[in-house]
């Protein structure tokens, strides 16, 4: 469980990353 948590707060901040890339980009 508690790895199961700290993948979906890294793919959480992954995904913000990328947004903020594309927002940035575009």
């Amino acid at each position: 469980m508690f790895y199961l948590d700290i993948l979906f707060s890294l793919l959480f901040s992954f995904l913000l990353i990328i947004c903020i890339l594309v927002g940035v980009a575009f």
